[in-house]
């Protein structure tokens, strides 16, 4: 009987579960053809199995780089989950440190503490990179700053509206305590996150705006943001159905987790497109990033230009022949490497003094 299990599981190895269509494979980056070849495509996606806690054993997005050493890193509780402070190295600014909040990817089922933190350490410092396929070296000034990677509540355990109330109290934290335990410069905060932490970071600049009184956020960064939960096949995702890794049938499981009542779609704590402009007008400056190749590509571009129209400072970045998990995949693809340093690069920007 073990014989046979092992052989089933070195039959189920060997086996292509995420073959890229052919009609994608000329749309693609040819670096990342050849790496989802190599490495993605033998991978059994989460949502074709039954469903078990221990599927987030595993890396959600190979291909990661190394974190960077940074000046101090502690782990803060809040109520129901935690944070990670990631400080900068040095002296800080005269009135303490700007900060980020980061909400990580994952489809709010997948990621935690740990899974982004290379990102999470990028922003927080100069950025660097030396590694396989890469160019030995490139840096950029980076934000300097205070980043706080929030390890959110996950469906289907918790469902929505949890990981919004766990992002409120991240901010909440930093208003209260960010200044005496971290040395935050509490005028100086931005927010950011990637998929569907680009989606949690977009409703807390809106709960932000909303709060009596009004909690200043200075800039917002999503990367490849969900914005639309009404989103499908039959409008924003049609021309990319057939993309790899974020096909429509895992985000649709992602979006069930998470999402089981279709009445809350529209609700802008799930969806922020559809907050009311008097509030969307209220937003911070604003950096997007967008896939060519990835379904979440037009709702984060709409998304853009909405807040573009009430009068928001609004940059939208796409970076052509991606897929959604290019961020992810910054220590062995180019592209995603430069969507990281582009990142860092706004991110500084955003966090200068006003």
């Amino acid at each position: 009987m073990l014989d046979d299990t092992r052989s089933l599981q070195s039959n189920m190895a060997q086996q292509i579960h995420q073959p890229i269509h052919p009609s994608m494979v000329p749309r693609l980056d040819p670096e990342y053809v050849q790496f989802h070849n190599e490495s993605l495509a033998r991978l059994v996606p989460p949502h074709t199995v039954p469903w078990s806690p221990e599927l987030r054993n595993v890396p959600a997005v190979p291909g990661g780089s190394t974190p960077l050493v940074v000046g101090a890193t502690e782990d803060i509780a809040l109520s129901h989950t935690k944070f990670r402070a990631f400080s900068p190295e040095g002296d800080s600014p005269a009135n303490g440190w700007p900060c980020f909040i980061f909400f990580h990817g994952g489809g709010w089922t997948f990621g935690n503490i740990n899974s982004e933190n290379a990102f999470a350490t990028n922003m927080c410092k100069r950025w660097y990179f030396q590694g396989h396929r890469l160019p030995p070296l490139i840096h950029c000034p980076g934000a300097n700053c205070v980043v706080l990677s929030v390890d959110y509540r996950l469906a289907p355990e918790h469902r929505y509206p949890t990981a919004v109330e766990d992002a409120v109290e991240s901010l909440d934290w930093v208003i209260q305590n960010g200044k005496s335990k971290l040395n935050i410069d509490t005028a100086r905060i931005s927010v950011g996150g990637s998929s569907s932490g680009g989606n949690l970071a977009a409703i807390l600049t809106l709960k932000a705006a909303e709060a009596s009184p009004p909690i200043p956020l200075i800039f917002q960064l999503l990367i490849v943001p969900v914005t639309d939960n009404t989103a499908s096949v039959d409008n924003l995702w049609a021309e990319n159905a057939l993309t790899p890794w974020l096909s429509p049938a895992r985000m649709l499981w992602f979006r069930d987790n998470y999402l089981p009542n279709k009445e809350d779609y529209t609700k802008w704590d799930a969806s922020p497109y559809f907050a009311p402009d008097v509030l969307l007008a209220k937003v911070p400056k604003t950096w997007i990033a967008v896939c060519e190749a990835d379904i979440l590509r037009d709702e984060g571009i709409e998304y853009g230009k909405k807040l573009s129209a009430l009068g928001v400072e609004v940059e939208v970045e796409l970076y052509k022949g991606a897929p959604h998990p290019i961020m992810a995949m910054d220590g062995v693809l180019k592209i995603g490497a430069k969507m990281v340093l582009d990142a860092a690069t706004a991110l500084a920007k955003g966090l200068e003094m006003q």
